[in-house]
């Protein structure tokens, strides 16, 4: 059982942001290319009548509610009887009150195919007080991502608990632009946000921004000159956290300048492709790294490149972050990524590809084609084209999945 003092969902309407954004992304994922209904949705939402919700996708959604908030089967009966948001919001309620204190979150698969990571709810609580420790004086959180994500849910679910901030001082201002956003502020605002947002934020903050208004960014490298602009343009500090979804915050630095610092509870250990966790209760846990880290002192680093992970295409380990270095370096290739196809797409590599200016992609696909075939094995050789002005991303800025155009 979770501690009384850490029962984040008694806030109901703290619940509702949760239950809405991990929906509402499930239903984004059964639908793709739909638009989708703008969030926040009202507790009084009926999944079927209003958002279209069928048996299948009802059910869908009850699993993956029970999967990420780590609580028991809701039951068939009850999920058809009953597909209203304020019914659900009352299961998943009463299922955390006998849940199995972990928390489940979805990576975006920007390095691969996506998969489900599970964390102990006390582990959470145990960075949160960690950061609760970098923000001193924060009067309101300016919540920029969604909270089912583990970024999000840290920074906007249980931060403010551990904060002490009264109900109404996180505000959920992702359907604002950033210049809307920007004259929102007050004095002691955090504003967590994604490097993205903060590229797009800092040209329209000049010099309109209230003393004392502090940013966090996470979720993918925040580029030098995109944190230099955010302080230049009236942000106090940029407080950029390192870490992902399989491991939670590593560590964080407030500066570009400066190398990051590693969270207490974290120490290395003899694998350098992983770091080992010191609980709260005394137990040890090994978690594996999604970079190779280069140490400048005990508890300093700096992200030094993915780690390479291999899929396998015919029986052949392939790596596509190495296929994707060899198409950035075609003279007429300014970005590329390559991931493994979906099971419905194929068994082989797929490239996304953004030209440079004047490149036309039916000439580059052809050039492309002879260059790979001079440079990489069979199995390396992506089967499926996409050309695009720019890389496929999510709203917080992490590469994302595309579908493949059966028409090239």
């Amino acid at each position: 059982m979770t501690a009384p003092g850490h029962r984040w969902w008694t806030h109901r309407p703290t619940l509702l942001r949760v239950l809405s954004d991990l929906l509402a992304g499930e239903l984004a994922s059964m639908r793709p290319g739909v638009q989708r209904r703008p969030l926040p949705w009202p507790p009084e939402l009926d999944l079927t009548a209003e958002l279209g919700a069928d048996s299948l996708e009802l059910l869908g959604l009850a699993t993956a509610m029970e999967q990420v908030l780590g609580i028991g089967c809701i039951g068939e009966e009850r999920v058809l009887a009953a597909p209203r948001l304020d019914a659900w919001l009352e299961a998943a309620a009463s299922g955390l009150e006998q849940g199995t204190g972990v928390m489940r979150f979805r990576t975006s698969g920007s390095s691969g195919a996506p998969k489900t990571c599970t964390h102990l709810l006390a582990d959470l609580w145990q960075e949160s007080g960690e950061l609760a420790a970098l923000f001193p004086g924060t009067r309101r959180i300016v919540g920029l991502v969604p909270a089912h994500h583990i970024y999000g849910f840290l920074f906007t679910v249980l931060l403010p608990r551990v904060l002490g901030l009264e109900a109404g001082a996180v505000l959920d201002l992702r359907g604002a632009s950033p210049g809307a956003v920007a004259r929102s502020l007050q004095a002691g605002d955090l504003v967590v946000g994604f490097p993205d947002f903060w590229r797009a934020f800092a040209p329209v903050a000049q010099s309109s921004l209230p003393q004392g208004v502090t940013g966090v960014s996470s979720t993918a490298p925040c580029p030098d000159e995109v944190a230099r602009a955010v302080t230049g343009a009236g942000v106090a500090r940029l407080v950029q956290v390192y870490g992902s979804s399989e491991t939670a915050g590593v560590g964080w630095r407030d500066g570009p300048e400066r190398d990051y610092q590693l969270f207490p509870y974290w120490e290395a250990s003899a694998d350098p492709s992983v770091l080992t966790r010191l609980r709260r209760d005394g137990s040890r846990a090994d978690f594996p790294l999604q970079d190779k880290l280069a140490w400048s002192a005990p508890g300093r680093f700096r992200p030094a490149g993915r780690i390479d992970h291999a899929v396998q295409v015919g029986g052949v380990n392939v790596f596509p972050a190495y296929v994707a270095d060899v198409l950035r370096m075609h003279p007429h290739v300014n970005d590329a990524t390559v991931r493994a196809m979906r099971p419905d797409e194929g068994q082989r590599l797929k490239a996304f590809v953004v030209p440079r200016p004047g490149a036309q992609a039916a000439s580059l696909r052809a050039e492309l084609d002879a260059w790979i075939a001079e440079r990489l094995s069979t199995p390396e050789r992506p089967a499926a084209w996409t050309f695009g002005s720019a890389l496929p991303r999510q709203a917080s800025g992490k590469l994302a999945d595309w579908i493949i155009d059966t028409d090239d």
